[in-house]
């Protein structure tokens, strides 16, 4: 391929990039939701008493140039607490506390993460038409 023939290829994908970066991390954030809520529904990770954790977690996307993003979080209290656990805890009316971790956030991230790269592999193919 010559410089010219690349410069038009270039000139014909610009427009795709954002919208097509875009729904790649949606659809990332909604799949990294899902094994979240899925690894709070029992051990290794916490236990469902109500439900209420489980369904807090909830995408958040945001803009950014050529793009967009997406933060995954939750309101609850708990959420600190079932991911990394505490140690040796005393709270102000003098209870001692101890709770083991219930990770299922990072576990969920790293499961993630090989598919995420594929997923950005394909989004680059599909802007750009392939090899």
């Amino acid at each position: 391929m010559d410089l010219d023939e690349l410069a038009a290829r270039l000139d014909r994908s610009a427009d795709r990039v954002g919208p097509e970066i875009d729904r790649t991390v949606q659809q990332q954030g909604r799949l990294l939701k899902a094994l979240i809520m899925e690894r709070a529904s029992g051990r290794p990770g916490p236990n469902v008493i109500s439900g209420d954790y489980r369904s807090s977690w909830k995408p958040e996307p945001f803009a950014v140039p050529d793009g967009g993003g997406v933060d995954i979080g939750t309101t609850e209290p708990q959420g600190r607490r079932l991911e990394f656990g505490f140690y040796d805890m005393t709270d102000s009316l003098g209870r001692h506390f101890f709770q083991v971790p219930r990770p299922h956030v990072e576990p969920s991230v790293n499961e993630l993460s090989p598919e995420y790269a594929d997923a950005f592999r394909a989004a680059c193919d599909r802007i750009f038409g392939g090899p």
